[in-house]
């Protein structure tokens, strides 16, 4: 039976998971097994909950109990539904919810590099990249082009984060992703030798006058690939750069110097995908 939990007092504590905490707080680096992320949206809860991640409460619209919610409250069991109406769920969060549904739901524990990379012929590699939007592109881009995972480095946005799980339209949850390391001084080295040592050769993505063209038939022959992609600023770091098997380029025209890392990555994925 739904547990339905109608609110008259915005202030009650366990609702602060949905409006009154951090991403910090959320994700509760010093305790992980009680870490917290909020999936937005009917769709995004439902592909949440297909790939078993666990969910701990609800909040929405009272109309969308047995509106587009209906099939979430009911594969969520006796999970807390809190609801209201449209004005004070707004008061509660501060802005109107997005289809009228949030969930609260576990963080799964991460696996290691090795487990996730078994089996694998092509991996991204995020470095630095702070925002959570295009952390959310990537994602949707490497489930669209058959990208097998995704790591991501220690100084890099988290893909939990509301804003990247919202954006990747739940394809987070359809990827398998991880940390290469637990702190800066795990990336590059060691990270990039753990690679190395599970077959993959290394493709940085960036425009040096020594890099090879994206099109590069030996590269695009390679059995298992890495493919770094760099933050938004500055793109990789130098000695990412001077690790990698490969520097290499998009081909720019009418004098465009970059992409967005974002549409960076889509390009990427589809031209260096495993044939």
């Amino acid at each position: 039976m739904p547990n339905i939990i109608e609110l008259t007092d915005i202030s009650a504590p366990e609702l602060d998971v949905f409006a009154r905490l951090t991403e910090a707080q959320l994700r509760s680096r010093r305790e992980p097994e009680k870490g917290i992320f909020i999936a937005e949206s009917p769709k995004v809860i439902q592909r949440a909950l297909d790939a078993g991640y666990e969910p701990v409460s609800l909040l929405m619209e009272r109309r969308q109990i047995e509106g587009q919610a209906r099939e979430i409250v009911a594969r969520c069991g006796e999970v807390p539904v809190y609801t209201a109406d449209r004005a004070l769920l707004a008061e509660l969060t501060g802005y109107e919810l997005t289809r009228g549904v949030l969930c609260a739901m576990r963080r799964p524990a991460l696996p290691s590099v090795e487990m996730l990379c078994a089996n694998t012929r092509r991996v991204a590699v995020l470095e630095g990249i702070v925002d959570s939007t295009n952390i959310g592109a990537i994602f949707r881009s490497a489930a669209a082009l058959n990208i097998d995972a995704v790591l991501v480095t220690p100084s890099c946005s988290d893909p939990l984060y509301r804003r990247a799980v919202r954006v990747s339209m739940g394809t987070v949850f359809q990827v398998p992703w991880t940390r290469i390391g637990d702190g800066p001084s795990q990336w590059p080295h060691p990270g990039i030798d753990r690679l190395r040592r599970l077959g993959f050769k290394t493709a940085a993505m960036a425009l040096r006058d020594d890099s090879v063209s994206i099109e590069d038939p030996v590269l695009c022959g390679e059995e298992k690939l890495a493919i770094v992609l760099g933050t938004e600023g500055d793109g990789l770091a130098d000695g990412t750069i001077a690790g990698c098997d490969y520097t290499v380029r998009i081909p720019m025209a009418h004098q465009v110097d970059s992409l967005n890392v974002a549409a960076a990555s889509a390009v990427a994925f589809w031209q260096l995908r495993a044939r």
